[in-house]
């Protein structure tokens, strides 16, 4: 499944839990109605999928396909702790279709995983107004990172500081994309050296800074200028270009049009 089609699934949960397992917990041989998706945050476990045994443990992505068969049990002096979504995807025309993971793959324990599934848990078990909505969303983010994660080369760091610190100047891009930014000066501000702050950055985020910043920068953009409400000059400004004809040439790079010709393109439509 490539990234275009991923971004187009609809997911309806059918169940969700966060499960601490007992000695005698299994899940009983079945052909699985739905996508059994599962994350190990402790302990150990065996899982069959179609006859075959895999050995799972804390930081293992387990993504059994519907129609598939399986049964699974933790292990009695290691109990296993995760996190289970029971789920029916579909694309955009409302197809059933497979996630593109393998049967297990090992992600590590990612702090921001656990936080959404945390998030997931409180949301699913409060039974607020839009519950479920609100759990798809977030079970949709997840699936996101993790998409990201096992196919982008988008790994987080093992360091809980370090990723925090890289989240930290993420924020910081977010709300100060229109002022004038630099290595230098976010790697101060989150006290590392610029040469070490670079590298972080490109291993947490799959880009540079500057084209972390640039993308952020040109796709706020875009929406200014389909908004149709700024002219070409006011949204260079907008996004943290000084320069207009530096902004249209770095603009029709990425987009392979000018910001002219959207706007043109916005007045042929009304």
């Amino acid at each position: 499944m490539i990234e275009q089609n991923f971004d187009d699934i609809v997911v309806d949960i059918h169940y969700y839990n966060y499960r601490i397992c007992t000695p005698s917990w299994e899940i009983k041989p079945r052909i699985t109605p739905f996508i059994n998706f599962t994350y190990v945050i402790s302990g150990r476990g065996e899982f069959f999928i179609n006859d075959i045994k895999h050995d799972v443990k804390g930081g293992d992505l387990i993504c059994v396909q519907k129609g598939s068969k399986e049964y699974a049990n933790t292990i009695a002096d290691d109990l296993m702790n995760c996190y289970c979504v029971n789920a029916i995807v579909c694309d955009a025309s409302g197809n059933e279709v497979t996630l593109p993971f393998k049967t297990v793959t090992h992600i590590g324990l990612r702090e921001d995983i656990i936080a959404l599934f945390q998030e997931m848990t409180a949301t699913w078990l409060l039974h607020d107004s839009c519950y479920r909505l609100k759990s798809r969303a977030i079970f949709m983010m997840i699936l996101s990172r993790c998409y990201q994660i096992v196919f982008g080369n988008n790994s987080q760091s093992n360091n809980n500081s370090d990723n925090r610190r890289i989240k930290m100047v993420m924020q910081h891009i977010l709300n100060h994309y229109a002022e004038p930014l630099s290595v230098k000066d976010m790697a101060k501000m989150v006290k590392l050296s610029p040469l070490y702050f670079g590298a972080l950055f490109k291993q947490e985020t799959g880009q540079t800074f500057r084209q972390y910043l640039t993308t952020i920068r040109i796709n706020q953009a875009e929406n200014l200028l389909l908004s149709g409400m700024y002219n070409v000059s006011e949204v260079s400004a907008e996004c943290g270009f000084s320069d207009v004809f530096y902004f249209s040439k770095v603009f029709k790079e990425h987009r392979g049009i000018s910001p002219s010709e959207i706007l043109n393109s916005k007045k042929l439509i009304k």
